[in-house]
């Protein structure tokens, strides 16, 4: 039995919501002098690096996790906005208001995109594509932005749908395009592919999804390890996971890749802290905190070491999360090869934000 037998029972519709340049798109909202031009979210310093760019300067080049000094190279009349979580987190709950008037699957990612199963929907429409559009029109209505979407028949296939016609677009994959979809892909644009992984496929000959294909699952298994199943049954366009509105989550992090190696801890620091208000945008979301933090690093020769303190209470504000994050980048320099990847993530989970009110003291 190979895992094309393994089919669900009920072909599911499976909707991806992404908004565009979220972060980026509320401040131009706000702030009318903004629209039009190009802006960068964070990353002020010299030292610091983008949270998030806009459309208009997306087209200079400028992205996520940019340095500054590099951003403002590319587009000299870039725009530094500090941003507001406050009102961030405010439009996500406008904009997951929306999706449960149609479901109550729904699997959040981050504060503008998540996943929706609407097979069996609150307001019993048959079309997925249907939903999608509606979804886009009331998100529309309710904050003045635009959101894209996919729409397809699993998770990867509806991920990768979302990105099609960004901005402010929508693209299907049904049923009978998927495993050629998958497999006309490269696989840098896979969702779960790193740029990692990415060059070590390339490195065996495996440039798209077709080339993925072509290999048996011992061959994958054998150079990826648990990951071959999954990129065996992504190439043929096949992912059972299930829209989990409930997933038990053990941590939270985020983390992101360097251009370029670093061997600076100014340059490291300041990468870090999209990421540190991007974890700690999510806990106070969810209303939950974390009593451990963890730092990761990955060096160019990829070897990877992490980091970690726990209290005995949780991290109670984002100042402590980042103080305590700053310690452990401080006991990892210096460093003596580059530094190309970086991440910081929170685990012990559970405890409620309005329970924890003592203060966090880490034994270095």
């Amino acid at each position: 039995m190979t895992m094309d037998d393994h089919k669900p029972a009920l072909q599911r519709k499976i909707i991806h919501v992404d908004m565009d340049a979220f972060f980026a798109s509320v401040e131009q909202r706000d702030h009318p002098e903004l629209r039009g031009k190009p802006v960068a979210v964070g990353g002020g310093s010299e030292r610091g690096v983008v949270a998030a760019a806009s459309y208009e300067a997306r087209k200079f080049g400028v992205h996520s996790a940019m340095a500054s000094v590099t951003a403002k190279r590319k587009c000299p009349e870039l725009i530094f906005v500090r941003g507001n979580f406050e009102t961030y987190r405010a439009v996500s709950k406008q904009i997951h208001e929306v999706f449960a008037e149609y479901t109550p699957l729904i699997e959040p990612l981050s504060l503008d995109e998540a996943y929706l199963d609407v097979t069996e929907n609150l307001k019993g429409i048959a079309s997925a594509t249907q939903i999608a559009e509606e979804i886009r029109e009331k998100i529309h209505a309710a904050t003045q932005l635009t959101a894209s979407a996919g729409v397809s028949y699993n998770k990867f296939l509806a991920k990768l749908a979302s990105d099609q016609n960004k901005p402010d677009g929508l693209f299907v994959i049904k049923p009978a395009m998927g495993p050629s979809f998958a497999a006309s892909l490269p696989v840098k644009k896979f969702h779960g592919i790193g740029p990692a992984t990415a060059a070590k496929m390339n490195r065996l000959g495996l440039y798209t999804g077709a080339d993925i294909r072509a290999q048996s699952l011992d061959f994958l298994e054998q150079h990826f390890g648990v990951s071959g199943r999954y990129y065996y049954g992504i190439s043929r366009g096949i992912d059972h996971r299930q829209v989990r509105p409930d997933r038990e989550r053990k941590s939270i992090g985020a983390e992101n890749t360097f251009f370029t190696d670093t061997t600076d801890f100014d340059t490291a620091w300041g990468f870090l802290e999209p990421l540190i208000d991007k974890v700690w945008t999510y806990v106070e979301a969810k209303q939950i905190k974390g009593r451990t933090v963890t730092l990761k690093v990955k060096f160019s020769d990829f070897r990877i070491i992490t980091r970690s303190r726990s209290g005995l209470v949780p991290v109670a504000s984002r100042e402590q999360l980042a103080q305590f994050t700053r310690v452990l980048l401080e006991g990892v320099f210096p460093v003596g090869k580059g530094i190309r990847l970086l991440g910081v993530s929170m685990s012990s989970l559970g405890e409620k934000a309005e329970e924890t009110q003592a203060q966090l003291s880490l034994s270095l």
